[in-house]
């Protein structure tokens, strides 16, 4: 017997058929998010608070706020400069849509 669509099944599957890229859109949110929520992570870790990580950036700690909170479109100058406030710097991979790499690789120099 076949398995009954749930709400977002069928929210994925009419996004798919109508953009058939819907599928790559939706993963690259998730890196860009995960990314965003690795950081966060560090911040808290290295008990940086977001009004000290805003000022690094020259901007407010409400977008600061924001952008953990919903990073999913954030611009990778951004990030880059979030990363820089805590010091690490963003590489770039370029690895095959088709393989299961790890979205984040956090070389951590604490």
């Amino acid at each position: 017997m076949a398995e009954e669509m749930d709400f977002l099944d069928e929210v994925i599957a009419e996004s798919t058929a109508a953009n058939p890229n819907f599928p790559h859109l939706m993963a690259q949110a998730h890196r860009n998010r995960e990314l965003l929520s690795t950081l966060a992570t560090q911040r808290k870790r290295n008990k940086v608070s977001q009004t000290k990580v805003a000022a690094a950036m020259g901007t407010s700690q409400s977008a600061v706020s924001a952008l953990e909170k919903t990073a999913a479109d954030a611009k990778i100058s951004t990030i880059e400069k979030y990363a820089g406030a805590l010091g690490f710097a963003v590489q770039y991979h370029l690895v095959p849509l088709s393989e299961e790499e790890p979205a984040v690789v956090l070389h951590d120099h604490a």
